[in-house]
């Protein structure tokens, strides 16, 4: 690869001396001249491609196989449903494994495993019915495909082995509601196709969790003979089936051909015959992957080809459209930056300065010039348009007027601006947009000093209090606004739960608690409140709701995109 490279650079400095001659003389050095002018990693990939056809120095033969490869630059550490927590993991497992209901394209509802159920009036008692035509994956420990069907007594297991302490699943907390004094521990098996779960309170969103792939079923056989070997070697009821993982280099999925959902004709799923993931954690050295027609897709925007791939506004450039098109929707995902109001941690930024901040700086430009439109500016609060649209219209969040943050500054006794400076922490990946509030900010008498961090540094530095200011994101683990407004309950103050900010407001509190037992109309009154309280005290500043984006292979078809960007590949079509 690196003696490609210096080819590729010895043929640029060619073609740049040649110039007008060279590019005259023919005009398919002249279309690779162009796009190297718009992106020297585009002209490598072009002409890695060249090389690659004309000296068949590598080759990939699938036969007559279907295969969708993508890549995963994060790794994958476990195929453990029980330990799916970030984007990476939950792509996989996924593919490999269901639980009692899933998500359509527009976070509605719908049957998995569970072909139906009842909801008791007073919220607590879940009822399902279970297909019982669903099996586990083949393994050596099932004798007679008898032994591998589904169960209610599956479902049981499967969810007291994520609450229970050895486990250490980051995905307990979803069975925290459930009532410890009924079944076991709030699930009980009344029969093989009918489960039972009882909550100790009334809680709407616990439906939606229950689509999480926490809440996946496996096969008690499987993992108790080798508790420690799940993770590597999965067993699951999912569309695919694992084939073959190295670890760091490749992973190869099977499609199940006894999975037992079909599609509405009535046809077999899933369409293709296998998936194949590769592990490059370099991100040029993928894009040159895709570019090249290895890999099927990849997913959201790198700063470094952006503007190779999107014009200004958003769209796709026409030099690419041959190759590949542009998925957009919108993403459960809000972008911000947060403040920690633990004053026995350090100086709490003051109110009027945090108010400040957000008015200081022009979302919309931002979106515009360092995201090229792949993101909606978040001019309310901190729940996406999506989820908040039910109430959303009488919201009024920051809007860019930096003479009124002037003038909050002002007024409280900042004349000459805040004095102190404020340290805000990110990763590499966003540095750019703090430098952008940095230099708004600076421009109203706030200084901000930003300090870099690495993944697991930076998030223990939120999670236990040390950061003065952090960049930060949600990305909804269930479709409901609640989610979101969890943040920034009082009994879910980090590290014991996700309110990083450590914001603290007895009247939110008590909405809160009362939205957890309303009905939809109250509910969504009481959310405005809620985000009403945020917009008030600024304990975040808001900075864009972030669209799923995806760059993908004109060879595929049927692939549907979600505002959970969950990766669904059963009904995908190949070219």
């Amino acid at each position: 690869m690196e003696f490609l490279k210096v080819v590729f650079s010895s043929i640029y400095v060619l073609l740049d001396k040649c110039n007008v001659v060279v590019i005259n003389s023919n005009s398919t050095l002249k279309s690779i001249y162009l796009m190297f002018k718009l992106n020297r990693l585009l002209i490598l990939s072009a002409l890695f491609l060249v090389l690659t056809v004309l000296f068949s120095c590598s080759s990939t033969d699938d036969g007559n196989l279907l295969v969708f490869r993508y890549n995963e630059s994060k790794g994958i550490s476990s195929l453990d449903p029980a330990f799916a927590r970030s984007q990476s993991l939950i792509w996989p497992v996924h593919q490999l494994f269901d639980g009692l209901v899933q998500f359509d394209e527009q976070l509605n509802i719908v049957p998995a495993i569970a072909k139906s159920w009842i909801i008791s009036d007073d919220g607590l008692l879940y009822t399902f019915y279970l297909r019982t035509d669903v099996l586990f994956h083949p393994h050596v420990l099932f004798k007679s495909k008898a032994e591998r069907i589904v169960t209610a007594h599956d479902f049981v297991y499967s969810f007291n082995r994520v609450v229970h302490p050895s486990t250490a699943s980051p995905g307990a907390w979803i069975f925290s509601k459930l009532d410890k004094d009924f079944g076991q521990g709030g699930v009980f098996a009344v029969n093989d196709s009918v489960l039972q779960l009882r909550l100790s309170a009334a809680f709407p969103p616990f439906l939606g969790m229950l689509g999480m792939k926490y809440s996946a079923v496996v096969p008690r056989r499987v993992v108790e003979h080798a508790p420690n070997e799940f993770g590597a070697n999965p067993i699951g009821t999912g569309p695919f089936l694992m084939k073959i993982w190295r670890q760091g280099e490749i992973l190869i999925l099977h499609a199940n051909p006894e999975y037992y959902q079909l599609d509405s004709s009535g046809s077999s799923l899933p369409y293709i015959d296998a998936v194949s993931v590769t592990f490059i954690n370099d991100k040029q050295s993928e894009f040159m992957e895709f570019m090249l027609g290895k890999v099927d897709f990849i997913s959201g925007i790198n700063s470094q080809f952006k503007d190779a791939l999107l014009t200004r506004s958003g769209n796709l450039r026409k030099e690419n459209a041959e190759q590949m098109y542009l998925q957009k929707a919108q993403y459960l995902n809000t972008e911000y930056l947060g403040f920690n109001l633990d004053s026995t941690q350090g100086d709490v930024v003051p109110l009027a300065v945090r108010k400040a901040i957000n008015y200081c700086f022009n979302r919309e430009e931002m979106v515009m010039y360092m995201r090229n439109n792949m993101a909606d500016a978040a001019l309310k609060g901190m729940v996406p348009p999506s989820l908040s649209k039910p109430y959303g219209q009488e919201l009024v969040g920051y809007q860019y007027d930096k003479n009124r943050a002037r003038k909050i500054l002002s007024d409280a006794g900042f004349k000459n601006g805040y004095p102190n400076s404020i340290d805000l922490y990110t990763t590499s990946d966003y540095v750019d947009l703090c430098e952008y509030i940095q230099h708004n900010a600076k421009q109203i008498g706030i200084n901000i000093n930003i300090h870099l961090a690495t993944g697991a540094s930076f998030r223990n530095l939120v999670a236990n209090g040390k950061a003065q200011m952090f960049r930060g994101s949600w990305i909804a683990d269930y479709p409901d606004a609640e989610n979101y407004l969890s943040l920034f309950y009082s009994g879910n103050k980090s590290p014991n739960g996700p309110n990083y900010t450590r914001f603290y407001h007895a009247k939110f509190d008590s909405i809160y608690i009362q939205s957890l037992t309303a009905g939809d109309s109250e509910k969504y009154l009481l959310y405005l409140q809620m985000e009403q309280l945020i917009i008030s005290n600024a304990p975040v500043v808001p900075l864009f709701y972030d669209n799923v984006v995806r760059f993908v292979n004109q060879r595929v078809a049927d692939f549907p995109v979600n505002p959970l960007n969950l990766l669904e590949i059963k009904c995908l079509r190949l070219d």
